[in-house]
């Protein structure tokens, strides 16, 4: 009996986090089909009417889908698109709710993705005078003037087990930056301490 149970418990770790991968894979998949690529191959079925709904009309949506953001991209590196999506941001910025949103998610996918992202500064944070208790997390902000605060910092800490986190402000001395990479501490606190795993700086 213990064999068995010793044996199930050793399944569950092998499966779990692949199944739970592909699961949240699903997920994200099937909210994008339901919108970006269900738009997407509607309107590829509109222009080839004799085109049979299913699995070759969303990949022509994904494909369609991946295109448009390229074109996106290059088109946004030109002096014209930035001026014009200026416009519309300013237009987003005038209506409470919706600024709210619109520059909460701006600023969110441009420190994941832009040229200057703010989650690469990995920091250990000490909270207490001991420095005996320490929490990790990212350097986001060193600049708090505007806030009054010209000695702190912002470290944002990622919870364990979860993709949510706070932000805290500490005075600079407790900031302790880690000679690590920000994808290593990512996977170190995402996963509650447990994954050690050594990635390729290569």
């Amino acid at each position: 009996m213990k064999t068995a149970l010793r044996f199930f418990f050793q399944g569950l770790l092998i499966l779990l986090p692949f199944v739970l991968t592909i699961y949240l894979v699903f997920l994200i998949f099937t909210a994008l089909d339901e919108t970006l690529f269900s738009a997407a191959g509607s309107l590829i079925g509109y222009f080839i009417p004799g085109l049979q709904p299913g699995l070759t009309e969303t990949l022509l949506g994904i494909l369609l889908t991946v295109v448009i953001i390229i074109l996106t991209g290059i088109a946004g590196s030109l002096y014209l698109t930035r001026f014009l999506m200026n416009i519309v941001g300013s237009l987003m910025d005038r209506i409470p709710v919706v600024k709210l949103l619109y520059n909460s998610l701006k600023d969110l996918f441009q420190a994941l993705l832009g040229d200057q992202k703010s989650f690469d500064k990995p920091v250990m944070v000490c909270l207490n005078k001991e420095k005996t208790i320490k929490v990790m997390g990212f350097l986001t902000c060193e600049d708090l003037n505007s806030f009054g605060l010209s000695e702190d910092v912002s470290v944002y800490l990622p919870d364990s087990y979860n993709f949510s986190g706070n932000l805290i402000i500490v005075p600079r001395d407790q900031v302790i930056p880690l000679e690590v990479s920000a994808g290593k501490v990512t996977t170190f606190i995402v996963s509650g301490g447990v994954s050690t795993t050594t990635e390729n700086s290569g």
